[in-house]
């Protein structure tokens, strides 16, 4: 991640045995060595996350709001701020009037994103909410990204966020949904499963560290299937919904609402 805090730690909060787990949380300890973190556990992170301010310059419409859902540190909304700033001399500039708002419900997160913010001068201008992302108020959205956020919702509320969210974009707006998958094909899940788990294993993580990570996220990260989050976000109303990229059982999809809706 280009925005790492020069103080970020690596993470070897799973190295030694943890009696108690419990589940897990965004907090302070986490914070501090998130983007170690997701860099050695997130196959193509660095990739989704420059891609979405290239995908910013091309979605983006003046006067309008772009919503950073489960920002955590902030490394989207900086994709974003810095690929729209790149625009902003041009003689159609897209991004006259723009304003991102980013959001999280972890106050450990929302104080470094803050920081993180600052510390990249612009003049787009960003809005940073500690808040729990159901209760965000989407309006005159061009752009709304969902990054590896949702898959911590209840199911029961995936629905009504993506709902939300469509009712909140503008005609043309699309919304970049990142997610860890499952799959229906046992056999191919199985596979993309494993691989995943070398590549933490190649990233220097130990059994014992993924084993104890993955007891912690089991009651909190409930994955679905692409079909699943295909079937979710045409029900919502997006005309265009498709994968655009994935590495093993981690991918984006980009649902587009339509010019005439």
């Amino acid at each position: 991640m280009s925005n790492q805090d020069p103080h970020n730690q690596r993470d070897s909060l799973f190295s030694a045995p943890i009696a108690n787990l419990g589940d897990w949380s965004f907090d302070e300890r986490v914070a501090e060595v998130f983007p170690d973190m997701v860099k050695r556990s997130i196959p193509g992170y660095s990739n989704i996350i420059s891609m979405i301010g290239m995908l910013a310059e091309r979605f983006i419409m003046p006067d309008s709001q772009i919503y950073d859902l489960g920002c955590s540190l902030g490394a989207a909304t900086l994709s974003i701020r810095r690929a729209i700033s790149a625009d902003i001399s041009a003689d159609d500039c897209k991004t006259e009037g723009c304003r991102i708002i980013a959001v999280d419900n972890s106050p450990a997160m929302i104080e470094r994103c803050r920081r993180h913010i600052d510390a990249f001068k612009s003049s787009i201008p960003v809005e940073v909410l500690e808040q729990d992302i159901l209760d965000a108020d989407i309006q005159n959205a061009s752009m709304v990204v969902l990054n590896f956020t949702l898959q911590f919702l209840h199911p029961d509320d995936r629905q009504t966020m993506l709902d939300k969210i469509y009712a909140g974009l503008k005609p043309g707006g699309v919304l970049v949904l990142s997610e860890k998958f499952n799959f229906e094909d046992e056999q191919m899940g199985e596979l993309l499963f494993n691989m995943h788990y070398d590549f933490k294993r190649a990233n220097g993580y130990s059994e014992l560290e993924i084993s104890q990570k993955r007891s912690m996220l089991e009651n909190v990260m409930r994955t679905d299937s692409v079909e699943t989050h295909k079937s979710r976000l045409k029900k919502a109303g997006f005309q265009h919904v498709e994968v655009w990229y994935q590495c093993f059982n981690f991918g984006s999809l980009l649902a587009i609402k339509g010019a005439d809706q």
